[in-house]
């Protein structure tokens, strides 16, 4: 997922899709303790989204705080 995308992401959205990927991470962490997951770098890149998901999320939030 692309910061663009994110950035163009409400709180609500972000937070969504914070979770989506979570989510997804288990699932892809469950896949790998039971020797189905192939491509074990989608675990990485995974970690990364919801790290990228997170930070742009807190930056929303403090702006929110900030601007009232």
């Amino acid at each position: 997922m692309k910061t663009t995308e994110l950035r163009q992401k409400d709180v609500a959205g972000l937070q969504a899709e914070v979770k989506e990927l979570q989510k997804a991470h288990f699932g892809l962490r469950m896949q790998k303790a039971t020797q189905q997951l192939n491509n074990t770098a989608t675990l990485r890149s995974t970690r990364r989204d919801i790290a990228r998901a997170k930070t742009i999320l807190v930056e929303k939030q403090s702006a929110e705080k900030s601007a009232k």
